[in-house]
């Protein structure tokens, strides 16, 4: 197993990793859209899709994978009435539309208003 581990990404707020990889598979945990240079939240749920993308895409890449690599993501909302606007930015990011489970949750860390976690494999 391997740790992954980027500083392109925010760091853990618990005892957790930010993501793994185990023969082949590539695992991440849930990404907030914490901007990772000065800790920020952006405003909006677009703004907040894009970082929450941005966030899941930094783990891919320190394990030397895309989006084009995902094959499963698991998507958090705060409000459901935030869907389209959130799918409108997810849908352009994850264009090989893997496939997903989106569920509406009472509260995210943070307070934010999504959460993405993903699984991807390497040799795809």
């Amino acid at each position: 197993m391997n740790v992954l581990e980027t500083t392109k990404a925010p760091g853990a707020i618990g005892p957790y990793s930010q993501g793994f990889e185990v023969n082949g598979m590539v695992y991440t945990s849930g990404q907030i859209p914490v901007n990772p240079e000065n800790g920020q939240v952006p405003e909006g749920i677009a703004a907040q899709a894009e970082q929450s993308c941005k966030n899941v895409g930094a783990i891919l890449e320190a394990a030397g994978i895309g989006f084009e690599h995902v094959f499963k993501t698991t998507c958090f909302l705060a409000d459901m009435a935030d869907f389209a606007a959130f799918n409108e930015v997810y849908a352009t990011y994850f264009t090989s539309k893997p496939a997903r489970s989106c569920v509406a949750v009472k509260s995210l860390p943070k307070g934010v208003l999504c959460e993405i976690e993903a699984i991807a494999v390497k040799n795809a």
